[in-house]
């Protein structure tokens, strides 16, 4: 059965929107200071320009509601369910992933904030408004693998974070990856290693 179309300026009642939002956006200079220091050296290598990272996240709507699907660093208390924690993962290393500070969480947040959505360019980017491919993201969230942030364990040539978890999803959703680019001057990085591990 064919979907009903929604009105005119009305919001469809099912979709995954993408959001870029600057690393280090909402005051958290440690996180742009390493950033920024990280993309001198990189660009330094690869005999570039630097560009502006990002970080990505998404929200998804279905009819029972608005989910954000997001991958935070560190893990800022014990209460995970209040947060939607479907998973978490090791920074660094397994071993000291036992201590919070060195754990990452992966979100499916009901009702959720991204807390710095608001500094966000050129977003929220429409990615689908087919209730089935939203239906089918929001089912991938808890398959996410939990791979040690900052490394790259699968040999996908970049390491695993925030931006590998997004894209991963978006690939084993079926949407089309290769379509979806940062805003111009920019990049996200991680966002390849999440396409080469959602292939394998």
């Amino acid at each position: 059965m064919a979907d009903e179309p929604h009105a005119p300026g009305e919001p469809p009642a099912a979709g995954i929107n993408l959001f870029w939002i600057p690393l280090g956006a909402g005051g958290n200079g440690y996180v742009r200071l390493n950033g920024r220091i990280y993309e001198l050296v990189k660009a330094r290598i690869e005999r570039r320009r630097p560009l502006d990272l990002y970080h990505t996240a998404l929200t998804v709507q279905v009819p029972e509601g608005l989910f954000v699907i997001e991958n935070a660093w560190p893990s800022p208390n014990a209460d995970t369910s209040s947060r939607g924690v479907v998973l978490e993962g090791p920074v660094f290393g397994r071993r000291i992933a036992r201590f919070r500070p060195f754990r990452y969480e992966v979100r499916c947040w009901p009702d959720g904030v991204i807390v710095d959505a608001g500094q966000a360019v050129h977003s929220p980017e429409l990615i689908s408004d087919d209730p089935l491919q939203a239906r089918r993201l929001l089912d991938q969230v808890a398959s996410v693998p939990s791979l040690i942030w900052g490394r790259d364990e699968s040999g996908a040539g970049e390491m695993w974070n925030s931006n590998s978890v997004v894209s991963w999803l978006l690939v084993r959703t079926g949407l089309p990856i290769d379509d979806i680019r940062p805003p111009h001057g920019g990049r996200a990085p991680g966002w390849l290693a999440g396409i080469a591990v959602a292939r394998q």
